[in-house]
């Protein structure tokens, strides 16, 4: 057993942790460097590590926002899109849905396709969704396609045949041609090997879009790292929650591109606690999603950049991603979100946000935009104990807000604090209300940056009477990085197969291949649906056909509302593989629970249990600003709100009508009384 890193770099800090085998927690946090943002890890990683040997660490586990920043704002490699002859429109004509404001927008265009109309090619073949060939594969018109790729100096591609998922054959062999003459070649047989040739097309292609800029990225960190005396292996957090090899998230990129989020989700989930809502607000974004029964939702699609409403995505918008992902519902919504009137007067937050360049005006990096840090420090939630805020430019931006609006600035600033706990409230509409699911039974955690400063507001909305901060909330998204037991998932579409037992055997050994170890534990699971409809639910296998109907009927009610049996036929196989964690933490015999020890960061040790006189902190249930206590976890008990509990990298807000009180890992349990 050795030390463990977690890195999480977000749009506006960039988190890292250190566990020692024993589970103590040492966390830094910095302002991520968007030009570099190696540069950041770097820095934190030396932060953390102290005087501490870096060959002790044997393991670094990274989540990043590469992937989804490329794809947002299409700063991929160029890529050229090979696919059957008659297919090629596929791609340019797209799927786009009009929603939202578009819906009325009379000259809507819609977004351009992933791929230039110019650079898709067709290659003549032909193969029945059964797997049998229509019609041979004429090599001359692969090698054509080839030629004239390398001609226009495109140094990636994407090769997504109709129905390679049942017979890979052709598409193996067109990338086998591909290959002699294009630098990184993708087929989707070997990426997403499912039904339906849009989405799995769309899948292929922006992994090829990102696959190169990923690769260069790892092969920087794991140098730089290496420089700072660090040899351990670089794990990526994947979409879904499990964690892969550097080697393979180069070559399968597509799979990282919820990372960030997922880490969170994980932490939330580590609490103990059943049934749970993740929280997780930090300086660019707000995220929300269900765990029920200790296991987070799972979905096996979702929309890259799409629109929709309050955090939920439509399809139709954004670009379609088939690899499992824990289901969340994100908004422009955190620290660093500006606040800004329309063109009517009325106050608006985000989705834009100051980032970390320049910031909120507050931090005095040359930012003048009034956003949620900016309300935040004026209403007294915030203090320079751990990252300097200067009040005086918070007080100028907030200004800006109420001369026009006819308030005063303590009221302009609760109106934007307000205003964004409002819109982060509408994602955890989106998860449990909007999908028939009643909050009030469940725990918010919240975590991030600015998080636990909201909850009791978001909850309060809901009906939720208890929240729970973990400890290192400010981080934890980092140290859910940590949680995470290297895993891979496999998929295979097939239809009548008489014999399952081979397609799960194939998929255990390419996951297998994948992981690079043999062993591990195989989880098994079908996308069945009802003869006749043509989208799928994903239910646990059984071998027994009576158990699996059983299964599917209560998946289906539970999603649509309704019980409906009826003939069922299985669409694809599904198999994660996972392997027991590679740097168990050895827990202690007595004190608190494994990760939950005490937190050290690179400035200073926490403070004394209260760790000033106190301070005014505007509250409207008790007429405006109220002299209120400033604790620090360590040693509290319980008290009642109106308070407040400063951790080194967050801040928990305790309003009027809830208390607090410790326990005994250190995570802050609010009750609304």
């Amino acid at each position: 057993m050795g030390y463990a890193i977690g890195v999480d770099v977000g749009g506006t800090f960039t988190d890292v942790v250190l566990r020692a085998p024993a589970g103590e927690i040492t966390v830094a946090k910095r302002l991520s460097t968007h030009d570099d943002p190696i540069a950041g890890i770097a820095t934190g990683v030396t932060q953390v590590l102290g005087d501490l040997d870096p060959a002790l660490v044997t393991q670094v586990v990274h989540a990043t926002t590469l992937a989804t920043n490329a794809v947002l704002e299409r700063k991929g490699v160029r890529v050229a899109y090979v696919t059957t002859r008659g297919f090629r429109s596929v791609i340019p004509l797209g799927r786009y849905a009009r929603v939202e404001e578009d819906r009325y927008d009379l000259r809507f265009t819609p977004p351009p396709p992933p791929v230039d109309p110019a650079d898709c090619f067709e290659v003549a073949e032909r193969v029945s969704a059964r797997g049998e060939v229509l019609e041979p594969l004429d090599l001359d018109s692969v090698r054509r396609a080839a030629a004239e790729i390398g001609r226009r100096g495109i140094e990636s591609a994407a090769v997504c045949l109709l129905h390679s998922y049942a017979n890979p054959a052709h598409e193996q062999a067109v990338a086998a041609i591909l290959r002699e003459t294009v630098g990184n070649v993708v087929a989707s047989s070997e990426v997403w090997p499912e039904i339906r040739e849009y989405e799995r097309a769309t899948t292929t292609i922006m992994s090829a879009y990102i696959g190169p800029l990923m690769a260069s990225y790892l092969t920087r960190l794991r140098a730089r790292l290496a420089e700072l005396g660090i040899s351990a292996p670089v794990h990526v957090m994947e979409s879904g929650g499990g964690v892969i090899s550097a080697e393979l998230a180069a070559r399968r990129a597509v799979s990282t591109i919820e990372s960030g989020p997922a880490a969170g989700v994980l932490a939330a989930a580590a609490t103990g606690h059943p049934d749970v809502i993740s929280f997780d607000m930090g300086g660019t974004t707000a995220k929300a999603c269900v765990v029920r029964g200790g296991s987070p939702e799972i979905t096996h699609e979702f929309h890259v950049g799409g629109k929709g409403s309050f955090g939920g995505r439509r399809a139709g918008t954004g670009v379609p991603i088939k690899t499992p992902a824990i289901d969340l519902a994100e908004v422009g919504a955190g620290g660093g979100s500006i606040a800004w009137l329309d063109g009517a007067g009325a106050l608006r937050v985000g989705p834009h946000s100051a980032g970390s360049s320049p910031g909120p005006a507050c931090y005095g990096l040359g930012g003048s935009e009034p956003t949620v840090t900016d309300a935040n420090l004026v209403l007294g939630y915030l203090s320079s104990a751990s990252i300097p805020l200067t009040a005086a430019l918070a007080d100028k931006a907030l200004d800006r807000l109420a001369g026009p609006l006819g308030v005063t600035r303590a009221e302009a600033a609760h109106a934007v604090h307000e205003i964004v706990s409002a819109s982060m409230a509408s994602a955890v509409h989106v998860v449990t209300v909007q999908r028939g699911i009643d909050p009030r039974g469940f725990v918010l955690v919240a975590f991030g940056g600015a998080g636990p400063m909201h909850a009791a507001g978001v909850a309060g909305r809901f009906g939720i009477s208890r929240v729970i901060v973990p400890p290192h909330c400010g981080v934890a998204s980092a140290a859910g990085l940590l949680t995470g037991n290297l895993s891979t998932e496999r998929v295979l579409s097939r239809l009548g197969v008489p014999d399952p037992a081979e397609i799960f055997d194939a998929l255990a050994a390419e996951a297998a291949a994948d992981l690079g170890v043999p062993g591990g534990e195989v989880s098994r699971s079908v996308d069945m649906r009802f003869k006749g409809q043509s989208h799928d639910l994903t239910v646990p296998w059984s071998e027994s056909h009576d158990e699996l109907a059983s299964r599917f009927f209560a998946k289906y009610r539970q999603v649509y509302g309704i019980a409906q049996q009826g003939e069922i036929e299985i669409v694809s196989y599904r198999v994660r593989l996972t392997l027991p964690p590679a740097n168990p933490i050895a827990a202690p015999a007595d004190g608190p629970a494994p990760g939950a020890g005490a937190a050290r960061t690179g400035t200073a040790e926490p403070g004394a249990r209260r760790t000033a006189a106190g301070r005014p902190a505007y509250f409207p249930e008790t007429g405006g600003y109220t002299d209120v206590p400033v604790l620090t976890r360590e040693g509290l008990n319980s008290l009642d709100g109106p308070a407040i509990i400063e951790d080194p990298e967050a801040t928990i807000v305790v309003p009027p009508g809830w208390s607090a009180a410790v326990d005994g890992t250190l995570a802050v349990r609010l009750e609304r009384r």
